[in-house]
């Protein structure tokens, strides 16, 4: 029988094979979009992220007969245990091959770290945090996933449970066609109408004269609006100055829309153009010539994803959010946008839920992510 080594990665060339194990897995499956590779360098703490300024990990790669077969990192994040009073871990950047032996040696090695830091339980995959990439794809293998979403082959489930992870929450990704928009209920017309008028909402773009300040208002209202949401820790300072200078060049104006009431801003939501198709065509390389394919004639992508559509707590039951998104679909149509993802949507949050269910947007991808106390 094949022995499984799992070791902590140290050296440079640990590093270059942890960061390539994606290819090695999933390289051959056509819907499978490579990382940017930069990104996940810092991503996974091999190069400075501010994400690692309060949190802390450590990465495994498992061997069998003396290949890399498989990697891990496990996650310690002080923020959500101090939001959500707990001692959590969290494992995440998971990839292995089909055996269980290599997926229980990565869990246990990750799982014994957590435990030498004094966590009690652990929670994955989550790539580092739930304000990145996260979840395991259990439910549409049949499509690439849209920009900044998660893909994996149909065995990974099996992996996580049969080594003992419990479901903790499901994530969705809503689709629909801008043919849809012909059929929606007129009474979410009325009711974007009736908001806008009874409140006196104001809405307008983002703006160009002001970019960086708007789209750091972006991510403010992004923490504000998350409160209560299961799991979720606000973005810290650096990690938002951070985030607004990677979106710069991906953000399109017209695709965001801000609210404004009495002055004050209460709600603003934003689509990326998906980019996944052109980074499979560059192999995730942004250099030398990689940036410039990236965002070279954007309009020609027809496809978006609705990342996130916030309001203030204090507003969210009015129907502002309806309100900010009303107000992208005439661009969405001049644009030529053929189709839209609305991910992820958490299964606890009904109100979005319900909210694109009643539009006639459909499910067409499932996530799932796993709970284990230690």
């Amino acid at each position: 029988m094949s022995q499984v080594e799992v070791k902590p990665v140290q050296s440079w060339w640990e590093k270059r094979t942890f960061l390539s194990m994606p290819w090695q897995i999933q390289g051959k499956d056509p819907n499978w979009i490579p990382p940017l590779r930069k990104n996940q360098k810092e991503m996974v703490g091999f190069a400075h992220h501010p994400f690692y300024d309060y949190a802390k990990a450590q990465t495994f790669l498992a061997y069998k007969d003396g290949k890399a077969v498989g990697r891990i990192s496990a996650i310690v994040n002080p923020k959500h245990n101090d939001r959500h009073k707990e001692l959590r871990g969290f494992l995440g950047f998971f990839e292995c091959i089909d055996d269980l032996e290599v997926a229980k040696g990565l869990f246990e090695a990750g799982k014994a770290w957590l435990k030498q830091q004094g966590m009690t339980s652990c929670r994955g995959p989550v790539n580092p945090s739930l304000n990145y990439e996260l979840g395991c794809l259990i439910d549409g293998f049949d499509t690439p996933p849209t920009f900044m979403m998660t893909h994996n082959p149909p065995y990974y489930q099996r992996l996580w449970e049969e080594n003992g992870f419990v479901k903790a929450q499901d994530m969705y990704a809503f689709w629909g066609h801008v043919d849809m928009l012909t059929s929606l209920d007129n009474k979410l017309y009325e009711m974007t109408d009736a908001c806008r008028q009874r409140f006196n909402v104001q809405i307008r773009r983002l703006d160009r004269s002001r970019f960086n300040q708007d789209v750091r208002l972006f991510l403010e209202i992004y923490n504000q609006s998350l409160q209560g949401t299961w799991g979720v820790v606000e973005l810290s300072e650096a990690e938002i100055d951070h985030l607004a200078k990677e979106l710069k060049q991906l953000i399109v104006p017209e695709m965001t829309t801000i609210a404004e009431i009495d002055g004050k801003v209460v709600g603003a939501t934003f689509a990326l153009l998906d980019y996944n198709p052109r980074i499979k065509k560059i192999d995730g390389r942004l250099f030398p010539f990689g940036f410039i394919r990236l965002l070279w004639n954007k309009k020609a992508i027809k496809r978006i994803r609705v990342i996130s559509t916030n309001v203030i707590p204090e507003w969210q039951k009015w129907g502002v959010g309806l309100v900010v998104v009303g107000y992208l679909l005439p661009t969405v149509q001049e644009w030529g946008i053929q189709e839209a993802e609305f991910s992820w949507v958490l299964e606890s949050n009904s109100l979005s839920y319900g909210t694109l269910k009643r539009g006639g947007a459909k499910i067409t991808k499932t996530y799932r992510v796993y709970d284990q106390d230690l």
